[in-house]
């Protein structure tokens, strides 16, 4: 019996990891079906295609094409979500707490450079209705709160946190919206190369703090 049961759960821990597995596979080919399409023109077929995974199993997981994208929203979103509530802002000034944050913001969508342009889509096609129901919301809270602290202590000049929040996020985001164009005017050069995407978040980084310090 013991050696039985000993078997049983090496299957089932076996099953949950291939099971993970799966999943993780799908969710990537996804990732890359809804950044190029968006989820309006995004295909199941083109990712089960792409996966080798039945269109059946992919319902399996994620009961639908909507349940699938919300999935590859959370999961694009993961790192940076957790990484914006790890920190620990509020004892850095507010020029240190926003370059901090900008610093990690940058760092992650250079991980996942597909994520801005699955934001993209989303705001076009579905005017933000999956957005909302992310935990993506508490990373434009964060570099509110840093705006509206330095404002308020004067460290930064008369600002409206919540309009220099989006240009901000435009400065940051826009380099990964538009590659498709802006790789045709630096000839040669690699803009998602680790050097292009260093040298993007210094530039980027620079710029808003020179915006947003008294004159």
């Amino acid at each position: 019996m013991a050696r039985q049961t000993k078997a049983a759960k090496s299957l089932n821990t076996k099953q949950v990891r291939d099971a993970e597995a799966t999943q993780a596979v799908i969710l990537a080919a996804a990732q890359e079906e809804f950044a190029q399409h968006g989820f309006t023109a995004a295909r199941t077929e083109a990712i089960a295609a792409k996966t080798g995974v039945a269109k059946s199993m992919i319902y399996y997981y994620f009961k639908d094409k909507e349940g699938l994208y919300q999935a590859v929203l959370e999961r694009s979103h993961s790192d940076l979500v957790q990484t914006s509530l790890q920190l620990d802002l509020d004892h850095l000034s507010p020029e240190a707490a926003l370059e901090t944050f900008l610093t990690a913001l940058l760092d992650c969508v250079s991980r996942n450079p597909k994520l801005p342009m699955i934001m993209f889509h989303e705001a076009v096609q579905n005017q933000g209705q999956y957005y909302k129901r992310s935990s993506s919301l508490n990373i434009d809270k964060v570099l509110v709160e840093i705006l509206e602290r330095g404002v308020t202590t004067g460290a930064f000049r008369k600002l409206d946190p919540f309009q220099s929040a989006i240009n901000i996020m435009g400065t940051c985001l826009f380099y990964f919206i538009g590659i498709g164009n802006i790789q045709h005017y630096p000839q040669g050069k690699r803009l998602l190369s680790k050097a292009m995407l260093g040298q993007h978040s210094q530039e980027a980084i620079a710029l808003i703090l020179a915006g947003v310090r008294k004159a």
